[in-house]
């Protein structure tokens, strides 16, 4: 072998070392998503955040999400995510049982509604007896309002259905198959408008905190920056986008005790979520 070829050689392996370095600094950071609607939608939806985090991290951020609400659960409690966006009652979950580090939430309140169908003629709880309900997955927060709601209303013997995607729950409405149905506010104002003029909120819960952003304790070192970070989003082009689109307002920093406030919600779902 020449000295040319061995000096070619050397610095083939060196560039190599040097790529596998790179590519282990550019490791993925995984942005979980809680399945509030289609993994299509969210897909879409998160995407001026996934870029805008590429920036400010400089590494590879990829959205993902879960089948169902309980599904995800589970995978955070795995520390599957590097952050998660969730609801609130399993964001206590995530920092009382995985160690998560909360950071941010919407301004705007989340709420939880009762949703049939105008041709129905309900006009009382009473009247959804003998017919059934539909609710995402058993551990979804609206789910877990819309049964004490049935409770409360003597209608806690009325069957109730699953589905795993929130846009689902009104078409089912509409076409018969259940007599009320548990969906968030938002996602109700989502729908289009022939379908929320079919509907009627027949009930809607107190304001809670809506989705919350919570830190793998993987990422504490970086606690404090990617904060920051996420304030700083909804001031960039794509933030701006996202935020007229979600119609969410913007972020907040969390209240004292906010996460606290859900731990009855989170102590029905614990279990559950641990099973597996």
């Amino acid at each position: 072998m020449t000295i040319r070829t061995a000096i070619h050689c050397v610095s083939a392996a060196l560039l190599g070392l040097f790529s596998l370095a790179s590519q282990a600094e550019a490791t993925l950071f995984r942005l979980g998503v809680a399945p509030h609607t289609s993994a299509r939608v969210i897909i879409e939806m998160y995407q001026p955040l996934r870029l805008y985090l590429e920036q400010v991290l400089g590494q590879p951020v990829a959205v993902e999400t879960a089948p169902d609400f309980s599904e995800f659960g589970r995978r955070a409690l795995r520390q599957d995510y590097d952050m998660a966006v969730t609801t609130s009652h399993q964001a206590r979950i995530y920092q009382t049982d995985g160690n998560y580090l909360p950071l941010i939430t919407y301004k705007s309140d989340f709420k939880a509604v009762a949703l049939v169908a105008k041709s129905a003629h309900i006009r009382r709880p009473a009247d959804l007896k003998g017919s059934s309900a539909l609710g995402l997955s058993p551990s979804s927060l609206v789910t877990l309002w819309g049964l004490q709601w049935l409770r409360a209303n003597q209608l806690g013997d009325l069957p109730v259905k699953y589905i795993s995607a929130a846009d689902s729950t009104a078409h089912q409405v509409l076409s018969g198959d259940a007599g009320v149905a548990f969906t968030s506010l938002a996602n109700f104002q989502k729908l289009p408008p022939e379908q929320r003029q079919a509907l009627k909120v027949l009930a809607e819960s107190e304001p809670m905190a809506g989705r919350i952003y919570m830190l793998n304790k993987r990422h504490a070192a970086r606690w404090r920056v990617i904060e920051e970070a996420l304030l700083r989003f909804p001031d960039s082009p794509g933030g701006e986008k996202y935020f007229v689109q979600s119609q969410l307002e913007g972020y907040r920093p969390l209240r004292s005790r906010e996460l606290e406030a859900m731990e009855p919600y989170a102590r029905e779902i614990r279990t559950m979520l641990k099973s597996k």
